[in-house]
């Protein structure tokens, strides 16, 4: 079982990633003063630029939602995995070897190098299929791809491919690049005869499967061609890196979307995704040849990080028989979410990809839009099981429903259920509603059971790891309102107070370009006392946490990891506050200036002490003390004088 990542190879990680570099690969990024960088924020729309970084404190900041923290956290809100993940991810990137506690390992090294042995035979057929699309024979597979209204650019996007007619093609390709016929077969993209190991895929147009951070793990295949025996759509088998219950297909090109909307849609088949994608619903992913189950609810709620309810998970399925009977499974899952469910139900029975192509992309996003909570669908399919024009059809269809009502978690919906199943029922609202009570009195609410079992296997993160990204406020939430509205305890500093706005300043300059200070500025700094609370809070966190910090880039967050929770953003906010400078050299004047001032500052509150000792002193009763309370009232502004004179030379 994999332990803890040792305290010192985190940081070191930290050390070695190249913020800037990691985060140019999600966003465009331009100069915003010293060392300093902004781009438009990936974590919530937006159109002028709020989100900044600092790679030489390692750390970023968006001053529109809120979102902050270094590497390690952008990592995890881009690509959707844990902290551990993360970690190892990019430990293996920067070629670091890392160690673990009280005994535990890490992954397997022979382990990662046959799953990166199946990854990188996936990426070379993927291209391998793209490549063959634009082929002579695959005419076939371009005229489909036409027929439901897809261009090349479409095809492109989704990386569809084409698998070419033969025993061996693919094969050979891949013996070609170094691939034994051993690891070919651990791929799945390959079966077993007599005579050894041939193509699985032969004569079909092709769609990569991949996971969460896009890596190709898998392939669908539709058949093309009258003499193809075999089934319609044919998918890889279950490998080490495939497993169906874990994949959704486009989930590469929903999550952002998934994450920033908090919605969920899920349909049928690959040329589906594609249809909805095309016509703006680029939330939109497929299961691949098996049911939407828990495996995928499980991914869903990790995008849409339902607490609370506010996401949405819409299912898409044929009006048919096996529609309907598709739609109660995933009623049955239900209580696994937090989110709201719906069903959308294409006219006429048709899928995304049908109405698309026959009534335009307005037609897909109305079909969305026209969603059907679940839970509705669900009471009326009950309903349709019983004859309600008689009395013991009645009595039968509340039986078999109140229990679906009683179910509801949210308690403001379920009596607006009841009222509509009153009425579907032609029952008396009374009676209704005393069934309902009794069935959610009587059967333990699977949601409640559901809700539980998922903060169990939550579970809480050890300090070191969890902290990394719980400072995090909501998307879509200003960090100033996050910090008023979360910190009863640390009200956002009003900086029209010079002496709060100085305060601020100082903290920019410390959390910055701690480098910038002298060991004797340190000392200073450290018996400073801030007059807002959120900065006193912050101030000693610098204390804290300046006795082990050791690399400028681990800095911020050995900061971050020191002060309360509700404050973490604002830390991150201080850090990539661009300074008022335009040049190295104008850099270190100011930081010393406000270094300089918040020494002043200290000073002036020392003075203020003792001139209030001096005035509650009778000098008669005691001349030594109050002489050398004079003789220190004049060495404090000997001191200050001379702060002002360094400062302005």
């Amino acid at each position: 079982m994999a332990g803890l990542i040792k305290r010192e190879d985190i940081d070191a990680v930290r050390e070695r990633a190249d913020l800037r570099e990691v985060v140019e690969q999600y966003v465009t990024l331009k100069g915003a003063g010293i060392g300093s960088w902004k781009g438009l924020c990936p974590f919530h729309d937006e159109r002028s630029p709020s989100f900044h970084i600092r790679p030489g404190v390692g750390t970023f900041h968006c001053f529109g939602c809120g979102e902050s923290g270094d590497v390690i956290a952008f990592l995890m809100g881009m690509d959707h995995t844990s902290f551990q993940e993360t970690v190892e991810k990019l430990a293996g990137r920067l070629g670091i070897e890392l160690r673990y506690e009280d005994g535990g390992k890490g992954p397997d090294k022979a382990e990662i190098g046959r799953r990166q042995r199946l990854l990188d035979a996936h990426k070379i057929a993927d291209e391998f299929f793209q490549a063959a699309l634009q082929s002579p024979e695959a005419q076939t597979a371009r005229e489909m791809l036409t027929g439901r209204g897809f261009t090349r650019e479409h095809a492109a996007q989704f990386s569809v491919g084409y698998a070419p007619k033969g025993w061996d093609n693919l094969l050979k390709h891949l013996r070609a690049k170094g691939f034994t016929d051993e690891e070919l077969t651990e791929t799945g993209m390959f079966s077993s005869g007599g005579r050894g190991i041939y193509d699985r895929f032969r004569g079909r147009l092709m769609w990569p499967i991949r996971n969460m951070t896009g890596n190709t793990v898998g392939f669908g295949g539709r058949h093309l061609y009258e003499d193809d025996k075999g089934p319609k759509y044919l998918n890889s088998p279950e490998t080490a890196i495939y497993k169906k219950s874990q994949v959704l297909y486009g989930i590469e090109h929903a999550k952002r979307h998934v994450a920033k909307q908090r919605q969920l849609v899920v349909v049928e088949g690959y040329t589906d995704v594609m249809a909805c994608h095309v016509a703006g619903v680029e939330t939109a992913v497929a299961t691949c040849g098996t049911a939407f189950g828990e495996g995928h609810i499980r991914i869903a709620r990790r995008l849409i990080s339902d607490e609370g309810g506010a996401g949405e998970v819409i299912f898409t399925f044929d009006g048919d028989a096996a529609g309907q009977q598709a739609a109660l499974k995933a009623f049955k899952e239900d209580h696994m979410f937090l989110a709201k469910t719906f069903i959308a139900v294409g006219p006429e029975g048709m899928d995304p990809c049908d109405i698309r192509q026959h009534r335009g992309d307005d037609a897909v996003r109305e079909l969305i839009n026209s969603k059907t909570p679940l839970f509705e669908f669900a009471i009326r399919a009950k309903l349709r099981e019983f004859d309600l024009n008689t009395i013991e059809g009645r009595v039968g269809a509340l039986r078999a429903t109140a229990p679906i009502v009683g179910a509801i978690k949210d308690p403001a919906m379920r009596p607006a259920y009841t009222r509509e199943l009153a009425g579907w029922l032609g029952a008396e609202m009374d009676d209704v509603a005393r069934a309902v009570a009794y069935a959610q009195k009587h059967q333990p609410s699977p949601h409640l059971e559901a809700e539980k079992a998922a903060a169990n296997n939550q579970g809480q993160p050890n300090q070191r790891q969890g902290d990394q990204r719980s400072g995090s406020p909501s998307h879509g939430e200003p960090a100033g309102e996050q910090l008023r509205r979360s910190a009863p305890g640390y009200p956002r500093p009003d900086t029209r107070d010079p002496a709060v706005l100085m305060e601020r300043q100082a903290l920019e300059v410390i959390l910055q370009h701690p480098t910038h200070l002298t060991a004797e500025q340190w000392e200073e700094i450290f018996t400073v006392r801030f007059t807002a609370p959120v900065h006193q809070a912050i101030h000693d966190g610098v204390r804290i946490a300046a006795a082990s910090a050791s690399d400028p880039r681990n800095w911020v967050q050995a900061v971050r990891d020191e002060v309360p929770e509700p404050i973490k953003s604002f830390v991150s906010e201080l850090a990539v506050t661009s300074l008022p400078t335009n040049s190295d050299e104008h850099l270190e004047k100011y930081c010393q200036s406000i270094l300089n001032r918040l020494v002043e500052l200290k000073i002036t509150h020392q003075k203020a002490n003792l001139l209030g000792r001096l005035q509650r002193m009778d000098a008669s009763h005691n001349p030594e003390e109050h002489q050398a309370l004079n003789r220190e009232l004049m060495e404090l502004e000997h001191r200050r004088r001379a702060l002002r004179e360094a400062e302005w030379g």
